[in-house]
């Protein structure tokens, strides 16, 4: 009884596996490139302290950048950087 209760999920596990379509892994060389362009779209307030935050818009939008650009293989519009249409910070 244990044993087909075993072999029973055994093959639900497999089956499952199976059906499941595999997730595609990016490349070191595209994620690089994806990091330099998200760095350049969304510069750094503080070169020295990444906390500091951004000049122009919030960490989901660089995300979110920086996903679009993994998803397009390396190529994303510039005019699509600027989502939040100014600084992070309140301004004064």
């Amino acid at each position: 009884m244990i044993i087909r209760a075993i072999m029973l999920l055994a093959v639900l596990v497999g089956a499952s596996a199976a059906f499941t379509s595999p997730s595609r892994a990016i490349t070191a060389e595209l994620a690089k490139r994806c990091k330099i362009m998200a760095d350049a779209a969304y510069p750094r307030r503080s070169a020295v302290n990444p906390a500091a935050g951004s000049t122009k818009g919030t960490v989901r939008d660089i995300t979110a950048y920086f996903n679009k650009c993994v998803a397009n293989n390396g190529k994303v519009d510039d005019g699509d950087a600027p989502t939040t249409g100014g600084p992070a910070a309140p301004s004064k």
